[in-house]
């Protein structure tokens, strides 16, 4: 195994999109065509299935090394307002495109820090965008909670507008490892806003955890599911820590690359990790992410309905996804947008009327195909091309680029199917890679991506 891990272990995509960020054609975008898309997209999604929301609240008290998220560090809370009215007055430039009212099938709010905003004041921008909106049959609100600042009045208010799910980032339970990510929290708090939210009537609660920190071991691991396991979330997301110290705006460059885990040390944590998690209950979804047989990601897994799209693995898709606030990215199945980062200026131009992105990207007929393949294996392991509406010029080369991953045991393929195998669904990036014609075609000259394992 650990020769795999050497062989496989190359930067790569995570995939939350095809084309990924850094091989958008900005050249074929424009603010025009993107509005034209968004039409396009609601007038398909609305009243068959709903539309997504991304609510971006970039403030947090304090830096957390690990995180490579866009955000603002402060301790002004007087921000807090005009930045809601910001996000509602973005919502409204949105809505005008609309042909009729819109209806929420999925709402999120990540950050940052969500629960850095009070109680109040979160209560105040979902109602905000609820008073021009209707909720879908089977909606979805969901929410990230820092463990250390999730107040009871935080999960109540939130429980009272329609909110069912939350998720807690947890990372790691060992106090070295804590703070060397400057993020420490005690085991005891993320029992208590867990406890709370299970008593409140919460039917989905997530903890994320992350192997591959700075000074963690596989002792550490192992103590974290252990005790992950007393708490029983409904879902887990498992995943590998992102060394991109070269990404502006992290503050991964406090530890050095000596102080993380070697990749067979990774390895080693991710099997053993999955190991226990498989141990007691949870079912492998798609990649890095787990759930109980009775969490809607299980069952929308069975069904075939599950999706990843810029907030990562949903129960269910919608065509259309608005990203709102600083930095949100919004997918409208024909193309991609991403706002403006800097606070002033995402303020500015809504203040201006003008709808605040600053590059994206017009999928392409081949770009639509595949991304539909790399969907496919993120989602459920395995592509076809039957239909011949999936196929496309390049695939005997994608075939050529897997043939030794198939040697390897990593994936199965047929005439017209690629499987991967269990023992290769920790290198789904790198199968997905195989497909990914723009970054064959023209290989990264920086740093731009995490590795693979």
């Amino acid at each position: 195994m650990c020769s795999i891990v050497q062989k496989y272990n190359v930067p790569g995509p995570r995939y939350t999109s095809y084309p990924t960020v850094p091989y958008w054609n900005l050249n074929t975008f424009s603010g025009k065509k993107w509005e034209a898309s968004v039409k396009k997209s609601f007038d398909v999604s609305n009243s068959k299935e709903g539309i997504s929301l991304y609510i971006h609240l970039p403030f947090c008290e304090s830096m957390c090394t690990f995180c490579g998220c866009h955000k603002r560090i402060t301790k002004r809370h007087d921000l807090e307002l005009p930045y809601i009215k910001s996000i509602l007055k973005e919502w409204k430039l949105y809505r005008n495109l609309f042909s009729e009212r819109p209806i929420i099938k999925e709402l999120h709010l990540g950050g940052g820090t969500p629960t850095f905003f009070s109680p109040e004041n979160l209560k105040f921008l979902i109602n905000g965008i609820l008073r021009y909106s209707e909720k879908a049959k089977s909606y979805e609100f969901s929410f990230e909670g820092h463990p250390n600042n999730t107040t009871y009045e935080h999960l109540k208010a939130l429980y009272e507008i329609g909110f069912r799910r939350v998720s807690y980032g947890v990372q790691d339970y060992n106090e070295t490892v804590q703070k060397a990510i400057h993020r420490v929290q005690p085991y005891k708090n993320v029992k208590r806003v867990t406890d709370w939210a299970r008593k409140i009537g919460y039917t989905s609660i997530g903890h994320d955890i992350i192997f591959g920190l700075p000074f963690q071991t596989l002792a550490d691991v192992e103590e974290t599911i252990l005790k992950t396991k007393e708490l029983a979330p409904d879902r887990l997301a498992f995943y590998s820590y992102a060394h991109v110290p070269w990404m502006k705006g992290n503050g991964q460059r406090g530890y050095k690359d000596a102080d993380l885990p070697s990749a067979d040390e990774k390895r080693m944590q991710y099997e053993k990790g999955k190991e226990f998690l498989t141990e007691v209950g949870y079912e492998e979804i798609g990649m890095d992410h787990f759930a109980l047989k009775t969490d809607s990601l299980y069952k929308s897994m069975e069904s075939g309905s599950l999706h990843r799209n810029f907030m990562g693995y949903t129960h269910s898709k919608t065509h259309l996804m608005i990203g709102l606030g600083a930095s949100s990215i919004s997918d409208s199945w024909y193309g991609f947008a991403q706002n403006v980062k800097s606070l002033e200026e995402y303020q500015h131009l809504v203040e201006n009327n003008i709808i605040p992105i600053f590059r994206g990207h017009m999928l392409t007929e081949k770009d639509q195909i595949i991304r539909r393949h790399i969907l496919n294996l993120m989602c459920r392991f395995e592509t076809s091309w039957d239909d011949y509406k999936l196929h496309f010029s390049e695939i005997d080369h994608v075939l050529k680029q897997l043939g030794e991953m198939q040697s390897d045991g990593l994936v199965s393929i047929t005439e017209n199917q690629i499987k991967i195998t269990k023992k290769g669904k920790p290198f789904v990036r790198n199968v997905c890679m195989a497909f990914d014609l723009l970054l064959q075609q023209k290989a990264p000259e920086t740093k731009l991506f995490s590795m693979t394992v």
